[in-house]
């Protein structure tokens, strides 16, 4: 059985970026768009692995650095939630065409 090849890891990566990408362009629910955010720190945890596992030196700069990333997505999301709760409490919304608490 054939391996797959690092080209195959990238673009899995390329096309998770994307899809979060243009969630996070297009979509304008806040949730949507945080998986979205998520989404696209997912594609860059699967280009770091990948890179670390086809790197001619066994370090795991590239795990490590996903354990970060996922560490980071995990603060956003709680940060993002608790946010978005308290504005759907104040405006009974989660649009973000509609938030506009900085005027």
């Amino acid at each position: 059985m054939d391996t797959l090849a690092l080209e195959h890891y990238l673009l899995l990566s390329a096309g998770l970026f994307a899809v979060g990408l243009v969630g996070v362009l297009a979509k304008r629910n806040v949730i949507v768009i945080l998986m979205s955010i998520e989404l696209m720190l997912n594609g860059v945890n699967v280009a770091l692995v990948a890179f670390s596992r086809y790197s001619p030196v066994d370090e795991l700069e590239g795990h490590i650095f996903a354990i970060f990333i996922i560490t980071v997505a995990a603060a956003e999301v709680a940060i993002g939630l608790a946010i978005l709760l308290t504005i759907f409490a104040r405006r009974n919304t989660v649009d973000a065409a509609e938030i506009n608490l900085l005027k």
